[in-house]
């Protein structure tokens, strides 16, 4: 609430005055201590007491950009828009130059282009000393004058960017100012006068000693034209300023531009990087597949390769002597002939002797012996008691 503007307030060139103050500026302002405890509540008539106080003038200053207090109450007018009268008064002050200066700067950002001419360009005759501080914490001094020619010709000043107004020359030729003349003119006139009658009457053929002195008039003019040259200069060098800063800008895009077409490069390729690594690891991947799959083939054939030759061995043990006695002749060593012959005998004997056991006719019980040869000769499983 202590930071909004007062509801009764205008809207400076379409906007709330506050705005005219830069985003940065206004939240470091509205964090100040000065701005909490001394700027809390004030009024335009208790303002006036605090501008008094003011010991110098300044925008932000130090590493963090602390604002001064002539900035805290700059903001201060812009939030409750003081009447235009207390304004002119402020300008008026001749006691308290800083109260001076504090409604030039106010007036300068919300007045219009008439009142910025007609009300601070007075001070020009003012050269009194003002102390200013830098943006690196130290003082400097400069003049009330000099301050007044800041605000009617520079853009920036305090560490704010001023409106844009017409220039003097231009409100001239539309009538709405009349030209600009010098506190010291009517000194020059009576210095003129002076000289013109201390001149003895005995020369009436001189025509310029019966008004004002040539001499004195074509300084006079000179100093007129000096002004509108200077103010045309000053126009010029404001439009080649602005020139420059609309090339500076023109630049800034155009190299913003640049930036985000290699952002966009970059992008691209770290789209391709990116695919050309999925399609190396789906081939990597499909390589160790296929590595797994010929393994487990090879591990089929050897495994079937070894059933089938343990096949063959039970079917040569199952086949007899035959086999072994035809594989014996091909043999060259006699020593084997002979086990194989003898071997297959003795396996005959045990077979037969275990299947006259396991049929059951040979079980103690008659009974039992009858019922399985019975059960045999069915091709039944014998009886097992």
């Amino acid at each position: 609430m202590a930071n909004r503007t007062d509801p009764a307030a205008k809207s400076i060139r379409g906007t709330n005055p506050q705005n005219l103050v830069e985003k940065i500026l206004r939240s470091k302002i509205y964090q100040h201590t000065y701005w909490k405890e001394q700027c809390f509540g004030l009024t335009a008539e208790t303002l006036v007491d605090k501008a008094m106080e003011l010991d110098h003038l300044g925008g932000t200053y130090g590493g963090n950009r602390k604002p001064t207090p002539f900035m805290c109450l700059v903001m201060k007018m812009l939030q409750i828009q003081p009447e235009k009268e207390i304004v002119i008064e402020f300008i008026k002050n001749d006691d308290y130059k800083y109260v001076r200066i504090l409604g030039a700067f106010y007036l300068r950002l919300t007045g219009s282009d008439t009142d910025v001419y007609h009300y601070p360009e007075p001070l020009y005759n003012d050269y009194r000393k003002l102390r200013r501080k830098l943006p690196d914490g130290q003082f400097a001094l400069t003049h009330v004058d000099e301050v007044i020619d800041e605000l009617l010709t520079t853009d920036y000043s305090c560490d704010i960017a001023m409106p844009r107004i017409k220039k003097r020359w231009t409100l001239e030729s539309l009538g709405a100012l009349e030209p600009r003349q010098s506190a010291l003119e009517e000194d020059f006139e009576e210095e003129e006068e002076n000289e013109d009658n201390e001149q003895p009457a005995e020369e009436p053929e001189k025509d310029y000693n019966r008004g004002r002195s040539p001499a004195r008039e074509r300084d006079r003019d000179r100093r007129r034209d000096s002004h509108r040259h200077r103010d045309r200069d000053y126009d010029r060098e404001y439009d080649r300023d602005y020139d420059r800063e609309r090339g500076r800008g023109r630049d800034r895009d155009r190299d913003r531009d640049r930036e985000k077409e290699r952002d966009r490069d970059r992008e691209r390729d770290r789209g391709r990087y990116r695919l050309r690594e999925e399609k190396d690891y789906g081939r990597e991947r499909e390589g160790r597949e296929r590595e797994r799959r010929d393994r487990d083939r090879d591990r089929g054939r050897r495994r079937s390769y070894s059933r089938s030759r343990s096949r063959s061995r039970d079917r040569k043990d199952h086949d007899g002597g035959d086999y072994r006695k035809r594989h014996a002749r091909s043999s060259v060593s006699p020593r084997r002939d002979g086990a194989e012959d003898g071997e297959p005998k003795k396996k005959k004997e045990k077979k037969e002797k275990k299947e006259e056991k396991d049929d059951g006719t040979d079980h103690p019980d008659p009974e039992i012996a009858e019922a399985n040869r019975i059960r045999a000769s069915l091709g039944l499983k014998p009886l097992k008691m």
